[in-house]
């Protein structure tokens, strides 16, 4: 399910336990962030961020795998596809967020 707005103060899901709290003025904290103020839109992204991050826990379990293992081994470079990616390229988390790949 989404991400539900109740009563205009609290933000929660279904699929994960973090909330969002408004603590008035327009601002909003979240329980996995915090000391940190969000907007409605930025505590809606961290919500869904939440939201994203059980889904790949219930696919990594199904992989034996914890859910920092399966991210991280999923951002790396694939080794098989390496000059694939068109005339845009792709930028190199290796060899520096600047450098492009050839």
């Amino acid at each position: 399910m989404a991400v539900q707005v109740i009563g205009r103060s609290l933000m929660s899901s279904d699929q994960t336990e973090h909330q969002a709290k408004s603590v008035g003025a327009g601002g909003w904290v979240v329980s996995f962030l915090p000391g940190r103020t969000l907007t409605i839109e930025q505590a809606t992204a961290a919500m869904q961020a939440a939201e994203a991050v059980a889904t790949v826990g219930m696919l990594a379990d199904l992989l034996a795998l914890t859910t920092l293992e399966t991210v991280g081994l999923a951002i790396q470079e694939s080794p098989w596809l390496e000059s694939s990616y068109g005339v845009c390229g792709r930028r190199s988390w290796r060899r520096g967020w600047l450098e492009r790949q050839p």
